[in-house]
């Protein structure tokens, strides 16, 4: 088997985490996706994957060539289809992240203007409030919100978001509004456990306040909910109380105390190198995001 075909193995095996599955898609023998495998790391001299009776992973090698063989991957399909007389476009299936409320309200109708510009692509979405690791879950393009650990991969600023206490005008009416961060501990609170819960709330002046809530969500639509009823108050991320701000059912408190407002970036691993599809996508979810007034 050539090093061009043992590669589209390797990263098959990696995009699928199965040996069997990845011989039943590109129908091959068993035998045939574990030599081409082996051959490679030979090659490399180290281990791509750890294998158990449970999951196929990648090595730390194996995460680092995985994403050198993407990019050679799509190089190879651009140079065959500009060769023959054409250029690369969108094909396959486009897979996108974003935490679970954003990617509701803001990603997954670009996803869809997208799927409608592009009638023969397919897309996979994983709206979800937690880490994603974009190589092992085959994810393409990333929504994410929050300061970026250095990782290699092409970053896009698109807007940002604040953090912000909220309250319905009939909570404030019966019981005050909080002028100071320390204020809050007179206030009821319903507080959210999801990924960007703390018990301890930060405001600009490196002010801190240790949250004791009442109310302890699992969602940020229920804590939401709960403040849009007048019960109490809430903190969450402005985009996520747009509409109710519009309606006047919810009303921010305590601006003058916010902390910096976070980044909002679209995140792909290949850069330049990035097949059609991601490009196309990209562009599209820049144009959209930076054009969203309630992130900018």
């Amino acid at each position: 088997m050539d090093r061009w075909q043992a590669m589209r193995v390797f990263a098959k095996v990696a995009e699928t985490g199965s040996f069997a599955e990845t011989a039943r898609l590109m129908h091959l023998s068993a035998p045939a996706v574990t030599r081409a495998v082996a051959s490679l790391e030979d090659v490399i001299g180290a281990r791509l994957f750890v294998r158990t009776t449970r999951s196929v992973k990648l090595t730390e090698a194996g995460i680092r060539y995985f994403e050198d063989c993407r990019r050679i991957l799509s190089d190879i399909a651009e140079a065959e289809a500009a060769a023959g007389g054409s250029y690369a476009s969108p094909a396959g299936t486009l897979a996108v992240t974003a935490s679970a409320l954003f990617g509701q309200m803001h990603v997954l109708p670009i996803v869809t203007e997208f799927l409608n510009t592009y009638p023969t692509m397919r897309a996979r979405t994983l709206f979800i409030d937690r880490p994603v690791n974009i190589v092992e879950e085959g994810i393409d393009v990333a929504v994410r919100i929050g300061h970026l650990p250095d990782s290699g991969f092409t970053a896009v600023k698109v807007g940002t978001v604040r953090r912000v206490i909220c309250g319905s005008p009939a909570y404030f009416e019966r019981h005050g509004v909080p002028t100071a961060p320390a204020d809050l501990k007179n206030h009821r609170i319903a507080a959210s456990t999801s990924a960007w819960a703390s018990p301890e709330w930060r405001f600009a002046g490196d002010q801190r306040v240790t949250i004791d809530p009442v109310l302890q969500c699992n969602t940020n639509e229920a804590a939401i909910a709960t403040a849009r009823e007048g019960w109490g108050l809430t903190r969450v991320l402005h985009y996520q109380i747009g509409p109710a701000l519009v309606e006047g059912t919810l009303r921010i408190v305590l601006g003058d105390h916010e902390e910096p407002p976070l980044p909002i970036h679209v995140l792909y691993p290949e850069g330049r190198h990035a097949p059609a599809k991601v490009r196309a996508f990209v562009d599209l979810a820049v144009a959209r995001l930076r054009a969203n007034r309630l992130l900018n």
